[in-house]
């Protein structure tokens, strides 16, 4: 079985979570670099993840909803993963 990246993401999983990921930063007013610093992600993967271009650890998912008050599951529900 392959990676997935964003080269091998055929049904858009990761475009879907990070559209996912925006959705609720734009909801609560965020700006990409706030989102940034609160879920000590950094700035330039922030946008990576939210376009699907990168494919985020668990941790890191965990970290981002939690900085956007939210639950991974919430944003997987969301993203329909």
């Amino acid at each position: 079985m392959s990676r997935l990246s964003s080269k091998t993401d055929k049904d858009n999983k990761l475009v879907r979570l990070g559209a996912a990921i925006r959705a609720k930063r734009k909801e609560i007013g965020f700006s990409q670099e706030e989102l940034a610093l609160a879920s000590g992600v950094e700035r330039g993967n922030m946008g990576k993840i939210e376009r699907g271009e990168n494919n985020l650890s668990i941790l890191n998912l965990i970290r981002i909803a939690d900085a956007l008050g939210s639950t991974s599951a919430d944003i997987l529900f969301e993203a329909k993963l």
